[in-house]
């Protein structure tokens, strides 16, 4: 039996030691190190695992990094990410203390992706062990691709593909099992205006902040600070106060200023319904404020009118649900800067709307309003894979086997680097039913669904 071949306590030993590694993006002047000292240290650490582990390993140039055995022309790729979004804060244990209770291991990057990544390499050795032992031969090679800079925007992928041999068929354990067939699209759009000529009104934003979160976490911060000029402060500060009880938003006077703080839960962008946006709650209260004391700054009327607190595009008409599901739109990021007031989104977008609709839509709404303009980044088209392919039937059909159920495959709104390559998809590994705490304060992953994976991994590297 390939279970028998898992060294369980061993997987849970790495899996702690490489989330306690903090490998958050940061910037970095080292050409080895692209994308900060952290990341490139979660690299090494696995590639010496690697190499501990009996295969050969290499690292791309600081971009990414691979781990590999077998022979043959044929090559399947099981693609990962070492990365972390930040951690946040709220956290009931220390986030990259990997701290074991109720049978879970909590920190930022359990089940995204540092887990899954651990599980894959594990199952590997075991089939691996397993092979050796049965004087079974190969004739495919097994690597496990290793990004550093999935959650951001995978330049580790691009320069992966641009000089690495690309896999004949393969995975991504980034997502949900039974197994995926559809990712939707994902577009990041900005809307931006020159705040200037609006620095001469009575009631002036001066500040705003959101921690730099980044696009695909739903923030659960943001603060601005605004001067008062020609009114009385404290009657400012006092309706901001009764107009935000909806709200957990809390408003107080430093040295003739007033700041407001809007407080989220944070979640995925995939899944903006599990948490409460901050950002938006903050726009809400702001224009409101403007709006009692006759102020017209068009970026936040547009923000009233077309998105307030929707994550579905509903106001804008851009939400057209097929079988990949419902249009998600996050509001990700806000800015102050130089005068440009910038506002991020990340928007996931069913498999059969198509990106110019999306565009379209917002040049169309942001001519209503003076100076509003918008910008497009960050395009990945969406994923899509026959439900009777063969990758599709052989991963369901060994899951299932596995867990003895009868899943189907799913379609998310999640971007894995399945999109990456030709004949890929995403493969686990959280389960039916369990909460999805990717990008949330207090991620786990449940260890005997670290070993439920870990075999079904096995499985999968012997059947495809």
């Amino acid at each position: 039996m390939l279970e028998d071949y898992i060294k369980k306590q061993e997987m849970i030993d790495s899996l702690q030691e490489i989330i306690r590694i903090p490998s958050v993006h940061s910037e970095s002047n080292k050409k080895e190190e692209p994308f900060g000292k952290n990341a490139e240290k979660a690299l090494e650490y696995i590639l010496n695992l690697g190499r501990k582990l009996g295969f050969k390993t290499k690292n791309v140039d600081g971009y990414c990094g691979y781990i590999e055995f077998g022979e043959g022309q044929k090559m399947l790729g099981i693609i990962g990410h070492l990365d972390v979004v930040p951690e946040g804060e709220g956290w009931t244990d220390p986030p990259f203390s990997a701290t074991i209770k109720d049978n879970k291991i909590y920190g930022r990057g359990a089940i995204d992706d540092k887990g899954p990544v651990i599980a894959s390499l594990y199952a590997m050795k075991a089939v691996y062990d397993y092979c050796m032992e049965k004087k079974i031969s190969l004739d495919k090679r097994v690597r496990l691709i290793l990004g550093l800079n999935e959650e951001r925007d995978w330049k580790c992928i691009e320069y992966y593909k641009k000089h690495e041999e690309w896999p004949t068929i393969g995975f991504s354990p980034d997502a949900d099992f039974p197994c995926i067939y559809a990712e939707k699209g994902i577009i990041s759009t900005y809307l931006k205006m020159d705040y200037t000529k609006y620095q001469k009104e009575r009631i002036v934003i001066e500040d705003v902040s959101c921690n730099n979160n980044p696009l695909n976490v739903v923030p659960k911060y943001a603060s601005a600070k605004i001067k008062v000029n020609g009114f009385d402060i404290n009657e400012v500060n006092e309706k901001i106060r009764e107009i935000s009880h909806e709200f957990d938003v809390e408003s107080k006077i430093i040295n003739n200023t007033i700041e407001i703080i809007s407080h989220g839960i944070q979640s995925h962008a995939a899944h903006p319904d599990m948490g409460i946006n901050a950002i938006s709650r903050l726009m809400i209260i702001i224009q409101k404020v403007f709006k009692i004391y006759n102020i017209s700054v068009p970026i936040f009327e547009l923000f009233e009118k077309y998105i307030g607190i929707e994550y579905n595009g509903e106001s804008m008409k851009i939400n057209n649900p097929d079988e990949s599901g419902n249009l998600t739109l996050n509001v990700g990021n806000i800015e102050l800067k130089e005068n440009q007031f910038k506002i991020g989104f990340n928007l996931r977008v069913p498999i059969y709307t198509k990106f110019k609709f999306i565009e379209e839509h917002f040049e169309e709404i942001c001519s209503e309003y003076e100076g509003v303009k918008c910008e497009f980044t960050g395009i990945k088209d969406p994923l899509y894979i026959s439900k009777d392919s063969y990758l599709i039937q052989t991963l369901c059909d060994i899951y299932n086997k596995h867990t003895k159920s009868n899943e189907k495959p799913i379609a998310i709104g999640g971007a894995t680097y399945a999109r990456a390559f030709e004949n890929c998809v995403s493969f686990g590994a959280n389960l039916p039913g369990q909460k999805d705490m990717c990008h949330q304060v207090d991620e786990f992953i449940s260890i005997d669904n670290l070993y439920i994976a870990t075999e079904i991994y096995a499985d999968a590297i012997l059947k495809i």
